[in-house]
């Protein structure tokens, strides 16, 4: 498997090679826990790949919803790239600064919304710089551009299909939060969760699906890691974690490996975790 699909990941290489096309759109979708004491506004403002325009995870999604960061509505979703200039014929490159966290969340939203022309920079900003490559602090010159949105339901769960797949063990679900927090040993870093994780579920902390360097494992280490943690990938999956954004890493793996019947828990723990009434397990399983 090449590491260059231009609608799962590419590499740095790639990007330079097409970092002048015109219908290529780059995306800094960098978002951080709010301990981790980083501005991702600021540091796109200081340094971001060349023409690359700045997605707020934060700010396209449902101002609706009381839960963080969760899918907007279609029309928000529109009207939010077409002010930063994307839209239909484009071929979208999704990084972050802090390698592969938070791109694979924009990635799977964009999937979400029908556009498939859209690819995570393996590696990100991280990769980029330590490359010695370009960057800029200039805003880039936007024009519009109409996008068509067909939303892929089959891409998304919500609490009560989680809880069915739970109870009827029908899917595999996938938690990609860090096993301490999968085991209920740590506190959640969101007030007033329980700790534990969804009964049934497998545990893939994100990490163990990137190499040192941050970029993604290739195929037969994805697959290890999966099948380490005792998920069938012969059943469907449900990706979940703390608030929807490490669970597309998963999503991105699992896309790596052919496999397409996969969705996304958009709610996570930060919706689970906080109803008495849903189950909660604790230990390794």
């Amino acid at each position: 498997m090449s590491v260059d699909d231009p609608r799962t990941l590419v590499s740095t290489a790639w990007l330079a090679r097409h970092l002048r096309d015109p219908d290529l759109r780059v995306l800094d979708a960098s978002w951080y826990l709010p301990d981790a004491g980083r501005n991702a506004q600021a540091e796109y403002e200081a340094a971001h790949i060349p023409g690359a325009r700045f997605f707020d995870i934060d700010d396209v999604s449902d101002a609706r919803s009381d839960l963080p960061h969760m899918a907007p509505p279609i029309e928000k979703f529109m009207s939010r790239m077409r002010r930063i200039g994307v839209g239909d014929g484009h071929q979208v490159v999704v990084y972050d600064g802090a390698g592969l966290f938070s791109a694979a969340r924009v990635w799977w939203l964009f999937k979400l919304m029908g556009h498939d022309d859209v690819a995570v920079l393996d590696g990100g900003l991280p990769k980029w710089q330590a490359e010695g490559r370009e960057v800029e602090d200039m805003e880039p010159i936007i024009r519009d551009r109409h996008m068509t949105v067909r939303r892929q339901a089959h891409l998304v769960r919500d609490v009560t299909q989680v809880s069915a797949a739970s109870k009827l063990r029908d899917a595999e679900i996938v938690d990609a939060r860090a096993p301490e927090r999968f085991r209920g040993e740590a506190p959640e870093p969101r007030a007033g969760l329980r700790a534990g994780h969804i009964p049934g579920s497998k545990n893939v902390p994100f990490k163990a699906l990137l190499k040192d360097d941050g970029t993604m494992k290739d195929e037969a280490g994805l697959r290890a890691a999966f099948e380490d943690a005792g998920v069938d990938l012969g059943k469907p999956v449900i990706t979940t974690c703390g608030s929807g954004v490490t669970a597309a890493i998963l999503s991105l793996a699992l896309e790596r490996l052919g496999k397409t019947d996969h969705s996304l828990y958009d709610g996570s723990w930060s919706e689970w975790g906080q109803f008495p009434t849903l189950p909660v397990a604790t230990g390794d399983t």
